[in-house]
């Protein structure tokens, strides 16, 4: 069983907006029957602002809780405002969702990207046109543009990260090998754009981000980490205070402090815990 916040099944229990605006200046669809989770977006704009919006989605509780909070986050909301918005600020604004769930704020994006693409008869410029754009999984109809969006935006590591967001691979799983070296293309990238440090830089590049980025952050909870010491790429460290007996302690340590100085480092950081 999923763990909900209270937002999530509050927007599931007691959906708002939902239904459909017959005037409406744009309309966006994300999702299909076919996949299990369908959502169409309806948006009243007057003067650059939504004044309304209203939805209508087939899916589960996640679906019906993304679709739900997305309309409350842009009625009253500038377009160049609303354009802004990410599927990690919907799922941010119900205070999380489970990982097998993130694609449902997904599809809520991309029924957003869709309405305003409408609205500006397709003249919004987007990172790939429709000629460049690969199908990569044609189960769930999940093209190359939208994995590489769900991964820049949520930092996604894995297959089964991109699954999670985006439902590729996740029927008969020949898309995988390929979604797998979008991931490694990607974040190779990120590594060549990054300047060369040498040992000494990297030393005081890693420390510098656990005292001001990681450590604080573990306060706020009750806990801390220790550097204890570096070896080449691996950088072995201590979960002090309430981390040290958490059960999560081992996500705390992958998900939070090994991403994060992966992302200001390398992508070749790998953090071990000392006991």
């Amino acid at each position: 069983m999923w763990d909900y916040s209270e937002k999530v099944m509050d927007h599931y229990r007691n959906p708002r907006n939902v239904g459909k605006i017959d005037n409406a200046d744009a309309v966006g669809e994300a999702g299909s029957l076919a996949c299990g989770d369908s959502l169409k977006l309806y948006l009243k704009i007057d003067n650059g602002i939504v004044t309304d919006a209203k939805f209508q989605t087939f899916g589960c509780g996640s679906a019906v809780a993304s679709s739900s909070i997305l309309t409350e986050m842009i009625i009253g909301k500038p377009i160049e405002e609303v354009r802004k918005i990410t599927n990690k600020d919907i799922a941010d604004q119900l205070d999380g969702l489970p990982p097998e769930k993130m694609h449902c704020s997904v599809m809520g994006h991309e029924a957003l990207e869709d309405a305003l693409k409408n609205y500006f008869n397709d003249e919004m410029e987007f990172n790939m046109s429709e000629t460049q754009d690969k199908l990569i999984c044609q189960c769930f109809d999940v093209h190359e543009s939208q994995i590489l969006e769900a991964i820049e935006t949520n930092k996604l590591k894995t297959v089964e990260d991109v699954t999670n967001y985006t439902k590729a691979g996740g029927a008969c799983g020949k898309c995988k090998s390929t979604i797998k070296n979008i991931i490694d293309e990607y974040w190779a990238k990120q590594d060549e754009d990054k300047p060369k440090l040498t040992q000494t830089q990297k030393i005081l590049k890693i420390n510098s981000v656990i005292e001001n980025q990681i450590s604080p952050e573990l306060q706020k909870d009750g806990g801390d980490i220790e550097l204890v010491d570096i070896e080449d790429n691996k950088v072995y460290v201590k979960l002090r205070g309430k981390c040290s007996g958490c059960k999560n302690s081992h996500m705390t340590l992958k998900v939070f402090v090994e991403q994060t100085l992966q992302e200001a480092v390398s992508k070749q950081i790998e953090v071990i815990e000392v006991q």
